[in-house]
């Protein structure tokens, strides 16, 4: 369709006798017609018009979201920042991919000129720890633990505040550009990570974001497994893929919308949740795979 036939079709929503017949039409044509339907949103002067623009828009972001969501699940979504940027797009959909690149290669280029040839795997966790936790002050957001806000990459990265995923997903993105062998692990209630030296005199270690990148062992592990009378389970130990890590995060944001009583947009989430598990009604577990306000340390 021209710019001009497009036009035309948007001011025929104001008929609402074929409104149904236009709405459909448009969402047919996709996320290209967005610009005309926010000028028109510009152009009008009567609210409930404008209110079924903005309804419109955000069909059409949330459907291409979900197509995106696919495709980067269909890629074996192996590129965790593409789809923490992805989560962004939600609440955000004009949050800028290459903005998030540019702030972790900013942190990665910090902490790569502190990393010494012979530093051990726990001196490189600490380099990386006194850039983040020291230099940047990124820190838990304890005040509001449950704020939509900690889910967003983009807000993280600005306000140096996020919840315990969000804090380790920043530092794992990091040291995985450090080349460090640094990997997500889903602990219930709480996100953290596993460095796993490669050098076979250093043993696996651990590290909880969420308290300035405290190091912790195996043995401490356990003994937060069994404080919340769970049976012992390797996947509380091992790492866990960025798909993983991608689900938990839209579970965050599900809980985080259900707190602040926005129960179509958790419902929203749990849709982008569903292409990720390949069910149709996902359902978040707190002791599986969410983080929680008991599993801060």
């Amino acid at each position: 369709m021209t710019n001009k036939e497009i036009k035309a079709l948007i001011s025929l929503l104001d008929d609402a006798e074929i409104r149904p017949q236009i709405e459909e039409r448009i969402h047919e044509l996709g996320e290209s017609v967005i610009p005309f339907l926010e000028e028109a949103w510009e152009e009008s002067l009567d609210s409930q018009q404008q209110t079924r623009l903005e309804e419109l828009i955000h069909d059409l972001q949330f459907s291409g979201l979900q197509e995106r969501l696919r495709v980067w699940r269909d890629s074996g979504g192996e590129n965790l920042l593409e789809g923490m940027w992805l989560i962004n797009s939600y609440q955000y959909p004009d949050a800028d991919l290459q903005a998030l690149n540019r702030a972790i290669e900013q942190l990665r280029y910090e902490t790569w000129t502190m990393l010494r040839a012979e530093m051990t795997a726990i001196e490189q966790a600490r380099a990386l720890n006194h850039v983040l936790f020291r230099v940047h002050r990124f820190a838990a957001n304890t005040q509001n633990f449950h704020a939509p806000a900690n889910s967003m990459l983009h807000l993280v990265l600005e306000s140096r505040r996020g919840n315990p995923l969000t804090l380790c997903v920043i530092y794992l993105l990091v040291a995985q550009r450090l080349g460090l062998p640094v990997f997500g692990v889903n602990l219930p209630n709480l996100f953290i990570l596993t460095f796993r030296p490669e050098q076979a005199e250093e043993q696996p270690f651990y590290i909880n974001c969420y308290n300035r990148g405290l190091i912790l062992t195996r043995t401490d592990i356990e003994h937060y497994v069994a404080q919340l009378n769970l049976p012992p389970n390797e996947i509380f130990f091992e790492p866990c893929s960025h798909l993983d890590i991608v689900r938990r995060a839209l579970r965050n944001l599900a809980v985080s919308f259900e707190k602040m009583q926005e129960p179509h947009k958790a419902n929203e989430v749990n849709k982008l949740l569903a292409i990720l598990t390949g069910d149709d009604t996902p359902t978040a577990s707190p002791n599986e795979e969410a983080d929680d306000e008991s599993g801060q340390e």
